[in-house]
């Protein structure tokens, strides 16, 4: 049975970015250590688990806070909303990484946990839901036909407010989330990891889908020229190699100088389009994967942004993924820069490898720095913002982490991430908030528990008295990639006690 569960005193704090920072640099001071160490992520758990059992007493929370389960057995889910009513509704994405296609859903959720289809989609991933003026809106990733912005009615009728989104490669259109202006916002994440398309977008699925298919600037870029020679996994001969540079398809090169000219809509940017369709707008660019977004209860924009990986022929070490205060018109660094420093310093060379050449041989503008750091590898998605004294922390941002999928990003030594954190966005001071049980932190799957798997967004229901938690699910990794679960998503709601019932 899944009964609520009440916690133990308030969680220790989370690594602040200083903390954090002197942690890589131990790291980086004995690189030898860690590569004679092998990887041990959160998904790499043998053997397989059984079926999962929520026991949602195996979760720690705040004094004072409760959780229970609202619906279990969802299949990749990614979003949640709430209709003018009050009606629960979430997204199942119909794809997951590992190369995993079923079919994306909308679905009402019923109390006592029954789902109802509302409606359902043929390119996926559906990676987030909102609802505005009378309809949901869907982020549609498309891997297949490429990302839209998709507006249901409760009907279950679509139109698409945009079409054409950059979203074949590793990252997908994400969001969205509705403006004080009454606009849509959403993120689009990158093709690549790091701006050169390589052999690991073959592993990934995409480049033998859509082998022509690169990073777009959002505005003219100019390069350095610099290119990545990497095993072409197009040939037959395993012994071809391929010379690529930034924002062109594999196996291009680049010369110095060259200018590659920026469109909209692009890549790593986040934009925005009237609620019932009209002319798209850019935002902000210089992201590399902008997955959530949220407004300040005084009108601020803050995205999270999922950091470099160790993979590919331009490998980042040691990158956290950050949480940005979004300033219009601006860059925030991608594809050279990463935590507001320069990819091209030592500290980001993967051990015993080289630094990463910069690509851009001219500044868009300097790039801000991040308002926090959350752990790397911690693959920091979905947030939302307190707004409501009833559930406390009002104007402190609430963060769903993914969790490490080591060793496909880059080895990680311990599990990270697989919890909700509580970041002061004054301070960037992390805490950890909704977090499972145990002497080491990891999934449940990997705990032997009836704890969180890996959550990847939170929603406040219309009140902000309650902050649900879409959990995706089981998903392992090995040396192949990844290797999830079907049915083995779950909803959750978190309610301070005073308010619950």
């Amino acid at each position: 049975m899944n009964t609520p569960a009440t916690s133990r005193p308030p969680p220790r704090p989370r690594l602040t970015p200083t903390l954090l920072f002197l942690g890589l640099a131990a790291l980086a001071a004995a690189p030898g250590c860690f590569s004679a160490r092998a990887s041990s992520g959160g998904g790499e758990t043998t053997p397989p688990p059984p079926a999962r059992s929520i026991r949602t007493a195996d979760i720690e929370l705040p004094a004072g806070y409760v959780i229970e389960v609202v619906a279990t057995g969802l299949t990749f889910p990614t979003g949640v909303a709430f209709d003018d009513a009050g009606q629960v509704y979430v997204t199942e994405a119909g794809y997951s990484y590992g190369e995993v296609f079923t079919t994306p859903r909308l679905l009402r959720i019923d109390p006592g946990g029954r789902t109802t289809v509302v409606t359902t989609g043929k390119n996926p991933p559906w990676t987030g839901v909102a609802w505005a003026d009378g309809a949901f809106i869907v982020s549609e990733g498309g891997v297949t036909e490429g990302g839209r912005i998709l507006r249901i009615t409760p009907g279950g009728e679509k139109q698409t407010l945009v079409a054409g989104l950059p979203s074949f490669g590793d990252h997908h259109t994400n969001g969205p989330v509705v403006g004080p202006d009454g606009f849509i916002y959403f993120g689009q994440g990158t093709a690549t990891n790091s701006g050169v398309v390589g052999e690991d977008n073959y592993k990934f699925g995409w480049l033998k889908r859509h082998p022509e298919f690169h990073d777009v600037p959002c505005k003219d870029v100019t390069l350095t020229g610099a290119a990545l020679t990497s095993p072409n996994p197009l040939t037959k001969d395993e012994d071809d190699k391929a010379t690529t540079g930034a924002f062109v398809r594999f196996g291009t090169q680049t010369q110095k100088g060259q200018v590659i000219p920026g469109k909209v809509p692009c890549s790593g940017a986040v934009m925005r389009v009237p609620a019932r369709g009209g002319t798209l707008n850019l935002v902000a660019w210089g992201f590399r994967n902008p997955f959530g977004l949220a407004f300040s209860p005084d009108g601020k924009l803050f995205v999270t942004d999922n950091g470099y990986d160790e993979r590919g022929s331009r490998p980042v070490w040691g990158n956290a993924d950050s949480l940005w205060a979004v300033t219009p018109g601006t860059w925030y660094g991608w594809p050279d820069f990463a935590d507001g420093r320069p990819v091209a310093q030592d500290r980001y060379a993967p051990p015993g490898g080289q630094a990463p050449p910069a690509l851009l041989e001219t500044l868009p503008n300097p790039p801000p720095q991040p308002v926090a750091l959350f752990a790397v590898h911690s693959s920091s998605n979905g947030i939302d913002i307190s707004r409501d004294p009833s559930f406390g922390f009002v104007g402190d941002a609430f963060v769903a982490q993914f969790g490490d999928q080591a060793p496909d990003v880059g080895k990680v030594l311990h599990p990270v991430g697989f919890k909700v954190v509580r970041v002061d966005l004054k301070t960037g001071v992390i805490r950890d908030f909704a977090v499972n049980r145990g002497k080491d932190n990891g999934p449940a799957s990997r705990l032997k528990t009836g704890g969180l798997e890996r959550p990847i967004t939170v929603r406040f229901d219309r009140a902000g008295k309650s902050l649900y938690v879409v959990d995706f699910g089981v998903m392992l990794m090995d040396e192949k990639g990844a290797k999830p679960k079907q049915g083995t998503g779950a909803l959750f709601r978190i309610t301070r006690a005073a308010a619950a019932g």
